[in-house]
């Protein structure tokens, strides 16, 4: 497989170290991007520069895009000097971007329809473990494609999951970012409260992750619980509203900001009110379910 050619286009802070491993694994790569300083950086490497993205494509058994949003890869596949006029149909198409996946869906079905394979590929995890070839790589596509593409992906990421079809590692990637980035503000209004307590900060850290505030629902509460169709009380809804009362009054008084709490504080009320109060607080699941199924 190391005598694949491969085109990537996209070298910001996650492509430009995706290339460079493919070109250290030994593949033959050639490289586009509108940033010529990104470029020659990997030329000094090895990789071959291409003067657009059909450039890059040409003669590619592999082409790869990794750029910041939708619009960005709809130019580069199907604009002037765009991918879909010089790949190859016996190619392969990834999209490792992190986009809206209607605009994975709709890239995926106009490609098709030259016959032109694809999968989307989002990655997790940060630009060191992209420049160490350790990212988690969510992928959709077919499972003959998944498998065409793991001996370029192997070289990029040590955790691949196959999500489904094409727009499936879109999905998830957008799933995981929701809570990562949630769960950030939570954190940071925590360590805001502990502080403005007068609590040790650094102790605050090592006591919550010493309980379910650090080691996180989905590797503690959820799979013994509510997962398995349990919510017989461990901790009830009601005393989760009660507590976390208590926390947002301490707030209050410190002056300090906890606003997802307070959102919360208002999906715990409703959740009571539809009747869980005093299932298992991993009962929340069930709750948001059944409003999904009252919006229909």
């Amino acid at each position: 497989m190391k005598n694949q050619i491969i085109g990537m286009v996209g070298l910001g802070a996650m492509g430009g170290p995706i290339a460079a491993n493919l070109v250290k694994a030994g593949f033959s790569v050639k490289v586009f991007d509108l940033s010529d300083d990104a470029v020659s950086k990997l030329t000094a490497l090895g990789a071959g520069r291409a003067s657009s993205a059909a450039e890059a494509a040409r003669d590619a058994n592999v082409v790869i895009t990794m750029l910041p949003n939708g619009p960005h890869v709809e130019s580069a596949v199907f604009g002037e000097n765009g991918i879909v006029t010089t790949i190859s149909t016996d190619a392969l198409y990834i999209d490792m971007s992190t986009i809206q996946p209607q605009v994975t869906d709709s890239i995926a079905t106009r490609l098709a329809e030259k016959n032109i394979s694809m999968i989307d590929a989002p990655v997790g995890r940060q630009t060191q473990h992209a420049i160490e070839g350790k990212l988690l790589i969510m992928v959709g596509g077919s499972e003959d494609n998944f498998k065409r593409a793991l001996p370029v992906l192997n070289f990029l990421g040590d955790t691949i999951y196959h999500c489904g079809d094409v727009g499936a590692g879109g999905r998830m990637k957008v799933v995981n970012n929701y809570m990562s980035i949630v769960l950030n503000q939570v954190t940071a209004e925590a360590l805001v409260m502990a502080e403005a307590a007068g609590l040790d900060v650094s102790q605050s850290l090592e006591v919550m992750r010493g309980t379910v505030a650090g080691q996180g629902h989905m590797s503690t509460t959820y799979p013994s619980k509510v997962l398995k169709g349990d919510t017989e009380p461990g901790f009830m809804v009601d005393l989760a509203n009660k507590d976390l009362g208590l926390a947002l009054e301490m707030s209050a008084s410190l002056g300090v900001p906890a606003f997802t709490g307070a959102v919360a504080r208002q999906v715990y009320s409703l959740a009571s009110r539809e009747g869980f109060g005093r299932q298992d607080w991993t009962a929340l699941y069930q709750y948001n379910r059944l409003c999904i199924q009252k919006a229909l």
